[in-house]
């Protein structure tokens, strides 16, 4: 039987472990919609500072399909996913946050479309219930600037709720980005792929993972590293301004000199120039840092994560 792994990060979910372990074993015990496939169900433990680990480790010892992988820290989700699909020896792989938000009756839509030929199989979030409007207008506008400035095609609303193909897994296993968006690195790879659309559930029993500083730092670090638009944009910026402020200092020349229309000191023209273009500089090195931090990050090469405890 082909060996499908469910890839399942978890930070402060102990409430939610044995609800969605539940609903997995309802799920695997219906034949007609689990079809004929064996599984493994990897947990990876990012750092819970709850009762997660002992959940997650009294489950290991009860079902010899648990597997879980326990960092010594907190790395963040995006990490714990890259951890999961290292580790993880099915024919395919499906990720699923813990939180219940992702209908577990859409995995026979995977599996189908797997079958039919799919190497990636994206699922796609028509709405959330739980998704208020700052985050919802956050994601449009992080989605509408990648689409613009990315050199990869990134589906709008896509989730980390996904299937991936072996040769998919075994090629996402040889990159070695420290910041990264896991669904970003997948597009970048290609490899065909089908869409599911689903509406996510309510959130259970926890708060989001992510706070919103949290994500916008997530989104600055996608932009770096999926695009080099913010770094041309600096020149762009360079050459406007340039061109600018020559047009409207011939203006001031003219109209000072030969038509004597102004009554602005050059000390305050002066002055307003200076400030715009200093504000114009700052901004180009703050793009230019975060590039510099980004390969600063990879060279260094630290290992992406440290496990405390493994049971595979």
């Amino acid at each position: 039987m082909k060996l499908i792994s469910y890839i399942i990060p978890v930070y402060n979910e102990d409430k939610n472990i044995p609800l969605l372990y539940k609903e997995l074993k309802k799920f695997f015990g219906v034949p007609a919609k689990a079809g004929d496939y064996d599984y493994e169900i990897i947990f990876i433990n990012d750092g819970s500072t709850d009762k997660s680990s002992q959940v997650i480790d009294d489950l290991a010892s009860r079902d010899s399909k648990v597997k879980y992988i326990e960092f010594s820290r907190n790395f963040g989700k995006e990490i714990a996913i890259t951890a999961g699909l290292n580790y993880c020896k099915g024919d395919a792989a499906i990720c699923l946050d813990a939180d219940l938000q992702h209908p577990i009756d859409k995995i026979p839509n995977f599996l189908l479309k797997w079958e039919n030929g799919a190497e990636v199989v994206v699922g796609v979030r028509n709405r959330s219930k739980s998704e208020g409007p700052v985050k919802r207008f956050g994601s449009w506008l992080f989605y509408k600037i990648m689409s613009r400035i990315s050199e990869t095609q990134v589906k709008p609303n896509s989730t980390d709720f996904r299937l991936l193909d072996r040769k998919v897994i075994n090629e996402f296993n040889r990159l070695t980005e420290k910041n990264r968006l896991t669904r970003g690195l997948i597009d970048w790879l290609g490899f065909h792929r089908e869409y599911i659309y689903f509406e996510a559930d309510q959130r259970k029993n926890s708060e989001p993972a992510y706070s919103y500083l949290k994500l916008v730092r997530l989104a600055l670090y996608s932009f770096v590293s999926l695009s080099l638009f913010p770094l041309r944009i600096a020149g762009y910026l360079g050459i406007f301004i340039t061109l600018t402020s020559g047009v409207f200092g011939l203006y001031i020349l003219i109209a000072d000199k030969i038509l004597h229309i102004t009554n602005f000191s050059w000390p305050a023209i002066l002055a307003i120039i200076i400030l715009f273009l200093i504000g114009i500089v700052l901004t180009c090195l703050g793009l230019i840092a975060l590039y510099i931090a980004n390969i600063h990050t990879e060279v260094i090469n630290r290992p992406i994560y440290v496990v405390r405890k493994l049971k595979l």
